[in-house]
């Protein structure tokens, strides 16, 4: 196939070189040259706007940060829009608001161009690996023409629903994963609070009910003080602020989730956003530090 990619940061770099080792042809653009070089050095065509790639590419995926960001990709100058044929498909791996991805998917099919949105799971080391989770909306027919490419990505593919459902399922992803993260932040804490070693605690919790991917690695981080970011803090307050204004707009009552993103905030607000989330744990100590200090 003919596969355009745009987005080529630590997720989006690896994900465009699996596509070039299963023998598809690849172009890619990117904003900054230097982003593309490694993919050009390996054999992908270098585009000079969004809308050429889009008219040479059959299927063109993006994963970029933000919703605006994916728009103006799309239908900024020069953007995806103009460049698209009818029957040519758009698979945006972005983590964005559902009612973005579907107003962006209605605004492509009055043009005869058909979308997924298809958010992942699995961060940097998962693209790497070529192990990501996929979590697809939009059509079941679109995504069996696309799929043999998502297969380059990672095993799991579910096709989760409609347009927008891709991006409900992440926001729920994100809302179990960080809300995970601080639960073992504040168990660590408590842990050395009482005199006890965080890394036997973990070592102990490991073992039993408590034991989990996100204890393994974000409990991990947390015990040997690493916070460089795997997934940067601030990419996951942006993902909190997604689902938390979602639930307020449907009148869902998200209480444990609203704590975790206010812990998110104050880790903002001790300049963490570019720090891993296992950082989270410096909001419980900064805490812990003043409440000592004022008794």
């Amino acid at each position: 196939m003919r596969v355009g990619f745009v987005g080529l940061g630590a997720m989006g770099r690896p994900m465009a070189l699996h596509l070039l080792r299963g023998g598809h042809a690849l172009a890619v653009w990117s904003r900054r040259p230097e982003s593309a070089q490694p993919l050009v050095d390996a054999g992908a065509m270098r585009c000079p706007t969004p809308a050429a790639l889009a008219q040479w590419a059959e299927v063109v995926f993006s994963i970029v940060t933000t919703g605006a960001d994916v728009e103006q990709v799309v239908f900024g100058p020069q953007g995806l829009a103009e460049g698209f044929s009818p029957g040519a498909v758009f698979v945006d791996m972005s983590t964005i608001a559902p009612a973005t991805a579907r107003d962006i998917a209605a605004r492509l099919a009055a043009r005869g161009v058909d979308m997924l949105d298809a958010p992942v799971s699995g961060g940097e080391a998962g693209a790497i690996a070529g192990t990501l989770a996929i979590m697809a909306g939009g059509e079941a027919a679109v995504l069996e023409r696309v799929r043999p490419l998502l297969a380059c990505f990672g095993p799991r593919i579910v096709h989760v629903g409609g347009q927008g459902a891709g991006q409900v399922a992440k926001a729920c992803n994100q809302m179990v994963m960080v809300g995970c993260i601080e639960a073992v932040a504040e168990a660590l804490h408590l842990a050395r609070a009482a005199g006890a070693d965080p890394a036997r605690v973990r070592e102990a919790l490991a073992g039993g009910s408590a034991g989990s991917r996100v204890l393994e690695v974000f409990g991990g981080r947390m015990v040997e003080r690493d916070f460089r970011a795997g997934v940067e803090a601030r990419l996951h307050h942006k993902d909190y602020d997604i689902l938390m204004q979602d639930a307020c707009r449907s009148g869902v009552p998200l209480p444990v989730s609203a704590q975790v993103w206010q812990q998110l905030n104050a880790l903002m607000a001790l300049g963490g956003g570019r720090q891993d989330s296992a950082a989270l744990l410096r909001v419980l100590e900064a805490a812990s530090g003043a409440s000592s200090r004022e008794s």
